[in-house]
């Protein structure tokens, strides 16, 4: 159907939102606003939905929410003779409403829906999923990405967003779902009156934090660290549950942005919030220099990632992700081993972008190291994999690039909950020895050496956005470079075709790993450069590794790989 005659059918049939009538009607007689509404729908990803608000099939609303999820209802119906899904959202606009909406097609589907009264982080929806036995989960939130997105999110009953098969079945059956008139609904009142729908209870929340505080290795000597923290939630879910769990560990003197502390889906203060960029920090960072704590907190909207920065001679800086999940992994195979904890062939996971430093730790500690596939949902399916032998208790942390930690088995996605805690226990422990968390920092450094890491994210958006993605992986298949950064190729990985190549010698070996639109060029010095589309954003990333003995020699590497590398994609 074409744009115009898809938009009229919305303006005749899309009267349930008046906010999405007054965007159609704004738009009308403009043939691009129109067309990039329209001209393809919206895509069910390997996660779920992730999209602008708006009125459209390309847009995240009432009726494509309704619709995905009449796909999801039929593939959970042909699944189980007893279904139930759980359901949790954020602080973003509209997220309560299409928590909702999602719930009243699963209850007009005979689907038993398990909703939290109010909005609560992503790593809880794992965990009601596990703790009720649902057969599904769906939590509204687009993470960090600007107040205009929100996104939906798919879970299977292990706790793990769904698997590439399960959501390419769930796609198939969305795609035969008319988007008006085709989902079964009931409204939510009629489906709580009913029974149909219900809120989870207090219980499932208490347990979910005695898990989380049962991930504590020094919880006792917190309280008396004298520990000084600033925390904002970023305007999201992670107000409660984050103060919650630093009380019920002995963290007092936590000092909240009061700007950032309650929910505003407009993130006013922090256009893109995002505790990866400093921009998103401005204000805790500001905060600092008047209360000047030993640690800087922030969590993302849904509260499933979390940044920190720590006092130097020059101000409070940010550590990135790949250090704080790397001195996380050292902290916890340490102070386990010390306080003979560690299970019997303990397991660690890491995504393949992230930094190989924690190969050197694990290989310190007797620890097997996994590396998986990038998404969280790799690292919850190795989780599970160890859960099936009876062998749960081996995994002891799992972390990514991109500020996702998670100790412990008892959910399956990244916990900003559980990170922050550690983060906190971590430094007080510290601090009681008299070193702060850039000392270890730097103690890490000198015990396996430096390494260097960068992103860099080139948007690709409009209509023709995609295609250009797909044309800088396709020549960079063909036609890959001899070498980045005056850095020789050593090593070609392409996740597509599962092949390895040796530049050398041409030998091609197998990958182990499921395909996946991932290249990888592994250069001379151990350094790297991996790039791939993301996977919920228009966006294809670069991630770039160097190492050195000094942070001089790694950070000038890793700007002539980066100044390069970004020549070569045409940027």
């Amino acid at each position: 159907m074409k744009e115009m005659e898809l938009y009229t059918l919305w303006t005749n049939k899309a009267v349930e939102d008046p906010d999405l009538q007054a965007e159609l009607s704004s738009i009308a007689g403009d043939n691009d606003a129109i067309k990039d509404r329209f001209y393809r729908d919206l895509e069910f990803g390997t996660g779920g939905l992730r999209g602008v608000i708006g009125a459209g099939t390309y847009r995240l609303n009432i009726y494509t929410i309704r619709r995905a999820t009449q796909g999801l209802a039929d593939y959970v119906n042909s699944l189980c003779t007893d279904p139930s899904v759980a359901i949790a959202y954020d602080s973003r606009i509209k997220s309560d409403v299409f928590a909702k909406a999602a719930a009243g097609v699963l209850a007009a589907n005979g689907i038993k829906v398990y909703i939290y009264n109010e909005l609560m982080p992503t790593p809880t929806l794992s965990f009601a999923v596990r703790e009720l036995g649902c057969s599904a989960g769906i939590v509204v939130t687009a993470s960090h990405n600007p107040a205009k997105y929100n996104g939906y999110k798919v879970y299977g009953s292990d706790g793990c967003q769904i698997t590439i098969d399960a959501a390419n079945t769930v796609i198939g059956k969305i795609n035969s779902v008319e988007m008006f008139g085709g989902p079964k609904y009931i409204s939510f009142e009629d489906g709580i009156s009913s029974g149909s729908i219900e809120y989870i209870s207090q219980d499932v929340i208490d347990n979910y934090y005695k898990n989380v505080c049962a991930q504590g290795i020094h919880t006792d000597i917190i309280a008396d660290s004298g520990l000084k923290v600033v925390y904002t939630p970023l305007n999201g879910t992670g107000n409660k549950p984050v103060r919650t769990i630093l009380k019920k560990v002995g963290i007092t003197d936590v000092t909240v942005v009061p700007e950032q502390e309650n929910p505003d889906g407009n993130f006013t203060t922090c256009p893109y919030p995002n505790p990866e960029i400093k921009e998103a920090l401005a204000l805790g960072l500001k905060l600092c220099e008047t209360v000047k704590p030993d640690l800087l907190l922030a969590t993302d909207p849904d509260a499933d990632r979390v940044g920190i920065a720590v006092p130097s001679e020059n101000g409070y800086v940010l550590f990135s992700g790949n250090e704080v999940g790397a001195m996380l992994l050292e902290y916890i195979c340490e102070e386990r081993t010390k306080a003979g904890t560690m299970p019997e062939n303990p397991v660690a996971v890491k995504t393949i972008v992230t930094t190989d430093i924690a190969n050197a730790i694990a290989k310190h500690y007797n620890v097997e190291i996994r590396n998986v596939l990038t998404g969280f949902k790799f690292i919850g399916e190795q989780i599970g994999l160890l859960e099936a032998d009876g062998e749960a208790d081996r995994y002891i942390f799992g972390f990514e690039e991109s500020y996702g930690y998670l100790a412990g088995s008892y959910v399956r996605d990244k916990d900003a909950v559980v990170a922050s805690m550690l983060i906190c226990e971590m430094a007080a422990y510290y601090r009681t020895l008299g070193i702060s968390l850039l000392d270890a920092r730097e103690k890490m450094y000198k015990k396996y050496g430096v390494y260097k890491h960068a992103l860099e994210s080139f948007t690709c958006e409009g209509v023709t956005g995609m295609e250009k993605m797909k044309e800088i992986m396709t020549s960079l298949r063909t036609n890959h470079p001899a070498q980045i950064g005056g850095l020789k190729l050593v090593v070609f990985e392409d996740y597509l075709t599962g092949k390895s190549k040796c530049i050398e010698t041409g030998a091609v070996s197998e990958l182990t790993l499921p395909e996946s639109d991932v290249l990888v060029f592994k250069l001379e010095n151990n350094a790297s450069v991996v790039i791939r589309p993301s996977g919920t954003e228009p966006k294809i990333k670069a991630y770039y590794t160097t190492t050195g003995n000094t942070h001089e020699e790694a950070d000038k590497q890793c700007e002539k790989l980066s100044a390069d590398f970004k020549s070569i994609l045409g940027f």
